[in-house]
């Protein structure tokens, strides 16, 4: 018997131009949809499920994707992920992403949502070859609460590690503590209530490209905020401050469509649940 509340285990990859499964494990409270084909370009879509409706006190679990030489997933969930009262023990969750060569792997998952008194802590390591492309993103909102309070959650915590051919290329460390922060403060939340980010390593970025998603997003983000930070290695971090999850979606999408038509010519995908 597995130690983990959920485990996933998803292999994929490329035969004939077309990415199919070549390993796909899960038990407990974690599962996958069918495997999707939007388009005709081989690139398979791939639905994660939490049969349970949500994180609870104490739950673990724990995904292991790997994306073959070749092959490109698209991977989504089928709900956002809510996190209710943890009194005793955090909920935890990590994930081992493994991006051969030139492999495309993008992740767009619904928004995490932290109810009252809600700790979750999640750990991705991420292991990137050569030509691979890494699209990640996460997305934070509070949840209702009986008193209004907006961030009555008590941690959310989420790291990333990203390894290029065996080398650390990036750290992303995010931690919200509302009970010892003002959250509203400059630095913090100043004044909105969603955060989101998204993570982005590919050889095909460059300054121009840039340029463009800059203007582009000016033009979309109406009063949200968001900052474009290049990184160390071919590619750039994407923040998004707003006060809706339809706000901060929307940027997201901008950005994931114009990634997706400029780098590997294909038509943008509406993920979106509702």
């Amino acid at each position: 018997m597995s130690g983990w509340t959920g485990e996933l285990r998803l292999k994929l990859e490329n035969k004939k131009g077309k990415t199919i499964p070549n390993d796909v494990y899960y038990q407990g409270a974690f599962k996958v949809m069918r495997p999707l084909y939007l388009d005709e370009s081989g690139q398979v879509t791939y639905f994660l499920i939490n049969p349970g409706g949500g994180y609870v006190d104490g739950d673990t679990y724990r995904m292991d994707i790997t994306v073959e030489e070749g092959a490109e997933l698209l991977l989504t969930t089928q709900s956002a992920a809510k996190v209710y009262k943890t009194p005793n023990v955090p909920v935890s969750q990590e994930t081992n992403f493994t991006l051969k060569e030139n492999s495309v792997l993008e992740y767009i998952p619904d928004p995490l949502i932290g109810y009252r008194d809600a700790r979750y802590v999640q750990k991705n390591m991420i292991h990137m070859e050569k030509g691979a492309t890494l699209v990640y993103c996460d997305m934070l909102t509070p949840g209702w609460s009986p008193d209004g309070e907006l961030f009555s959650y008590g941690k959310l915590q989420l790291k990333n590690e990203i390894y290029m051919e065996n080398e650390l290329v990036v750290f992303d460390h995010l931690k919200l503590e509302p009970a010892r922060k003002q959250m509203g403060a400059i630095g913090l939340m100043e004044g909105f209530t969603h955060l989101g980010s998204m993570i982005v390593v590919g050889e095909k970025m460059t300054s121009d490209f840039l340029d463009e998603l800059y203007e582009l997003l000016g033009e979309v983000a109406g009063e949200s905020k968001f900052g474009i930070s290049q990184l160390a290695v071919p590619g750039f971090t994407l923040r998004v401050l707003a006060n809706s999850t339809q706000a901060m979606e929307k940027i997201f999408m901008e950005c994931h469509r114009l990634i997706r038509e400029q780098w590997f010519n294909k038509k943008a995908v509406f993920l979106r649940k509702y």
